[in-house]
């Protein structure tokens, strides 16, 4: 940790974050609250604690404000300033005036702290005047900061470039139109009058005045957004809204702006951002610039591309148990666990086991020696609950799903070196000796733990399956063990208004003596730890800021018991009743899998030296794999490996809603076969969206898109062509080649892209390596069109030759391609191989190293037959599909009709997604109340925001309508006698 001793202490793992108006985002700097505390902001590519303990006189010191005329951040600042009614100076700079001395380029604005110290970057500057002047930021609030520094700022400056230096003002609406559904759609559906509260924050603040700019000018917006811009006009004519924006704009509007914009550098055109938490916009989109390649680069590829395969290490299969070699990287890599109780979707398989698998396959192209496990966690009290469901015992419920896991993996070419699960033998003997290790060696403690326990069900609650409202941020439907909107782990007894998700009551709190991890006896070795894995490895960015602001509220000890029949049972004989707690438990399941592969287990859990170990997750499972599982281990002191490099990706939707199985809402893994759709099509556009960077979105309409430009018409098509030349011009046999420099530019360039695609890959930057996938064909197809060897074949020897180079270089790229898509999309690849008749030996050769483009398919090679690799997706089978999956509603169901549900192992649930049985019997019925319950809440909400949108009254007489029948069932299903819904007009 690198300390800086300047009146402030800064804990930070990388410099100080500097930030200009060249990349706008939340900065950090030193700063301080009244109360001295510590103080976290979030920043794109850091996140730094700072610790200040003011003097009296700190806060009431002279600070000074630089802002520029015409600068659109400054707007925020000066009207934070005044909102907050701190004692500060203003001073108007140009637009270059460096006021910041150690910054190498301009940034403005920035304000000069009263102990000489600057903070820079406009939301930085806005909320340290809130917290000065005693208004605390909430965690939603930072939350909007850092969307409106990552998302709304990079479309903005795009909307700005646009308008004000290109005159193309008719576009900006499209490109603002992500982001402003997403704010317009937050502010219908908030229980609020502004953003996080019921009076303006700064979040408030700082995405106006980031708005205020377009939204002054009429033309610049459409007339959709209502909920923004009733929300916008009310924050515009504050007054400190108007003196900010008659300070910076003076009166003149965007053009007001130009010479500020004239210095900025010109935004990347379809950046993947502005959308709100839903970024489906794929690599391809925010394409850079073709790469300049010299002459020196040129004569490089050339040269490389005669070496051939010649010298190439021979292609080796995998061999039975795999296990660490000297002198060799060895990789192991783990997707957590699935829970055995549901059928994974889209968004669990793309979060964790379809990311794992690319990024294993990947490896063992670098001839990387690499062993990849993964298995079903079946313990706990969702098994139990789910086999009650069903009428089976546990065991059978687990036989079950875990077919039905493995089944679905199989399909989606899931790669696995050993697919295990954790109700085995060795998960026992492992899980105790950890446990009786960290007994031995004082990490335990006993404690009395309250837990909640529903009467109706006559069980503990385990801690999923009770819900409530958050006690740290409100949100309404926090789980007993996390909250999803602010990512706190909590103890579900902490919950407000709790309910039991089984049958709806509230629970009573009881109490039981439990066993504790002492996370606070471990939080010393866990930072120094923590320190070296992640200033080393590849973690991301979202596991990074998780795990510090775990460590940032304190550790606290763990429970890791649980009053359960169905689970790891406790040794100790104080708690012979008890079973391990699952998430203890189940990640020691990576290490019991590991068991059950090989009895030589312990030299790829027990070798962190050799060993690099990889997780992949959704960021839920953060806490767990960073925090709790690596404070067993280190507390067992057995030299266990820890996690080197952790991936999480964040959540997948399904178009603008959630996935779920009840409401059938959602292609779950059990149904993409029976869409007719190939599984590396689906693996594909999963990688395409992937939520690297923020939350996505699966669409329809986008995939089938995706699929007829990226695929289809691009990357099929170039493969396509050159095969067919190869075998309509050259009777199948690769032509001679002799290269000119446009050849050698080609060779370059593609050379490049293989270069960037290793390095990201690497990186696990999945969704950024399949650009240049992309690229490289689209520069094949590129190089076809212009040399256009369909013409040349028909003329003199001269031309005919040059026919012959385009195609044999041609066909040298398909083959690249087919060994670049194999981690992405094996089948397809393994298709392209076999029509090229390639050499095995091209699969362990490209990828080497820093990667080499060379002549695969020298001159005679003879290929197979050529086909096309891909299929349209027509529109008509798209609409069936988004209806298929759509969901059933509740209130489209006739009453007294029970709607079957498909079994989940049977073919028909492939093609059509169960949907909840609705049968009205007399009497009361808990399960259906709840799913009523939930339904009701949504179509209310649904109507709430038609009537806020001013929708045609025809619309929302109907939504009514369907919401006034779902109470009707909920009365029924609760028992009472359902009252009549009234008419209007009628008396």
């Amino acid at each position: 940790m690198a300390s800086y001793n300047t009146g402030a202490i800064l804990k930070t793992t990388s410099p100080p974050l500097v930030s200009d108006a060249h990349s706008p985002c939340i900065s950090v700097c030193p700063w301080t609250t009244r109360t001295g505390k510590v103080v976290t902001l979030y920043a794109t590519l850091a996140c730094i604690e700072v610790d200040i303990s003011p003097t009296k006189s700190s806060v009431h010191c002279q600070m000074k404000l630089f802002v520029s005329e015409g600068n659109p951040h400054c707007l925020k600042v000066l009207a934070a300033l005044e909102v907050a009614g701190v004692q500060c100076e203003v001073q108007f700079v140009n637009h270059e005036e460096k006021v910041v001395p150690f910054l190498s380029r301009p940034s403005l604005p920035a304000l000069l702290l009263p102990n000489g110290q600057h903070l820079f970057g406009p939301n930085a500057i806005c909320r340290y005047m809130f917290e000065v002047s005693g208004q605390e930021c909430s965690e939603a609030c930072d939350q909007w900061l850092e969307w409106e520094a990552t998302d709304l700022q990079p479309a903005l400056l795009q909307a700005l470039h646009m308008a004000v230096l290109q005159g193309k003002e008719s576009e900006v609406p499209k490109v603002l139109a992500g982001p402003l559904s997403y704010l317009d759609q937050s502010l219908t559906k908030a229980t609020t009058s502004y953003l996080t509260a019921d009076v303006v924050s700064v979040a408030d603040l700082v995405v106006c005045a980031a708005l205020h700019p377009i939204f002054s000018a009429s033309s610049l917006t459409s007339g959709e957004h209502t909920s923004v811009k009733v929300w916008f006009d009310r924050l515009a004519a504050s007054q400190s809204c108007v003196s900010a924006s008659h300070k910076v704009l003076q009166g003149k509007g965007l053009q007001a702006m130009k010479s500020f914009m004239q210095r900025q550098p010109a935004p990347q055109s379809g950046q993947c951002r502005g959308n709100g938490q839903l970024c489906n916009s794929g690599p391809v989109e925010g394409e850079e610039g073709e790469h300049v390649v010299s002459q020196e680069e040129m004569e490089a590829a050339a040269l490389t591309w005669h070496k051939g395969l010649n010298s190439s290490p021979a292609a080796t299969d995998r061999l039975h148990p795999i296990l660490p070699q000297e002198g060799k990287r060895n990789i192991l890599l783990t997707s957590a666990l699935p829970y055995v109780n549901n059928v994974p979707h889209l968004g669990n398989i793309i979060g964790c086991v379809l990311s794992a698998d690319v990024f294993s396959r990947y490896g063992r192209l670098r001839g990387w020696n690499s062993l990849f496990v993964c298995g079903t966690d079946e313990y706990g009290t969702a098994t139990e609950n789910k086999a009650r469901e069903e009428g089976l015992t546990p065991q059978q419920i687990c036989d079950k799903y875990h077919a039905i896991h493995a089944s679905i993996y199989e399909w989606f070419q899931i790669d696995f070196d050993f697919f295990g699960r954790t109700t085995t033998e060795k998960q026992t003997e492992i899980a105790q000796n950890i446990f009786w290790r960290l007994h031995k060696n004082g990490f335990l403690v006993e404690d009395l733990v309250e837990q909640l326990r529903c009467d109706q069900c006559q069980r503990f609650l385990a801690d999923r399956f009770v819900e409530g409202t958050c006690p740290h941020c409100k949100y309404p439907d926090a789980r007993g063990d996390q909250c999803d909107k602010c990512g706190r782990l909590i103890n579900a007894v902490e919950l407000k208004a709790p309910h039991c998700k089984v049958c709806g009551q509230t629970p009573v709190i009881r109490s039981s003596k439990h066993l504790f991890l002492d996370l606070p006896k471990l939080e010393a070795q866990l930072e120094h730890w923590l320190d070296k894995s992640t200033g080393d490895g590849d973690w991301t960015a979202n596991a990074k800021q998780i795990t510090r602001s775990w460590l940032r509220d304190g550790l606290k000890p763990r429970c890791i018991t649980r009053d359960l029949q169905w689970g790891t049972p406790v040794p100790h004989p104080d708690f012979k009743e008890k079973v391990f707690y699952v998430w203890f438990d189940a990640p020691i399941g990576y290490v019991s899998i590991t068991a059950n592969y090989t009895d030589k287990w312990e030299q790829w859990w027990k070798n962190p030296d050799q060993v690099e170990l990889y997780n992949f997750m959704a960021k839920d499972n953060v806490p767990f794999h960073s925090v709790v599982f690596p404070c067993s281990l280190l507390g067992a002191q057995d030299n266990y490996t820890l996690v080197n490099h952790l991936i999480a990706t964040e959540y997948l939707n399904y178009e603008d809603t959630k996935f779920s199985k009840s409401r059938g809402v959602g292609v779950f893994g059990d149904m993409a076969k029976g869409t007719g759709i190939p599984s590396d099509v689906w693996r594909f556009y999963l990688l395409y969206v992937r939520p690297e960077g923020q939350d996505s979105a699966f669409s329809w309409t986008d995939m089938a898109l995706k699929n007829n430009s990226e695929l289809l018409n691009n990357l099929g098509n170039f493969i396509n062509r050159a095969g067919m030349f190869v075998s309509k011009f050259f009777d199948g046999c690769v032509p001679a080649m002799e290269l000119l420099q446009e050849d050698k530019k080609l060779l370059a360039v593609v050379g490049w892209e293989l270069e960037q695609y290793i390095q990201l890959m690497d990186k696990v930057k999945i969704r950024d390596g399949l650009k240049h996938i992309l690229n490289i064909s689209r520069h094949g197809n590129q190089y076809i069109q212009v040399n256009e060897p369909w013409k040349k074949i028909k003329g003199g020897d001269a031309e005919r030759q040059r026919a012959g180079t385009v195609t044999g270089v041609s066909i040298n790229v398909a083959c690249l391609l087919s060994v670049m898509l194999l981690p992405y999309m094996p089948a397809v690849s393994q298709t392209i191989r076999d029509q090229l008749n390639a050499p095995h030996s091209c699969v362990s050769a490209i990828l080497r190293g820093t990667g080499a483009f060379t002549r695969v398919l020298d001159a005679g090679h003879q290929i197979g037959t050529v086909s096309p690799l891909f299929q349209k997706l027509e529109m008509e089978q798209i609409e069936t599909l988004k209806k298929r999956f759509g969901g059933q509603r509740l209130e489209d169901v006739p009453p007294n009709k029970k709607v079957p549900t498909p079994n989940a192992a049977s073919p028909q649930s492939a093609a059509m997604p169960p949907i909840p049985a609705m049968e009205v019997n007399a009497g009361v019925d808990p399960e259906k109340a709840r799913q009523l319950t939930q339904a009701v809440a949504e179509q209310g909400e649904k109507v709430r925001a038609l009537k806020a949108q001013k929708a045609d009254k025809s619309v929302i007489t109907a939504e009514v309508s369907k919401l006034l029948e779902l109470k009707k069932q909920l009365a029924l299903a609760e028992g009472k006698s359902p009252e009549p819904a009234p008419v209007k007009g009628k008396k």
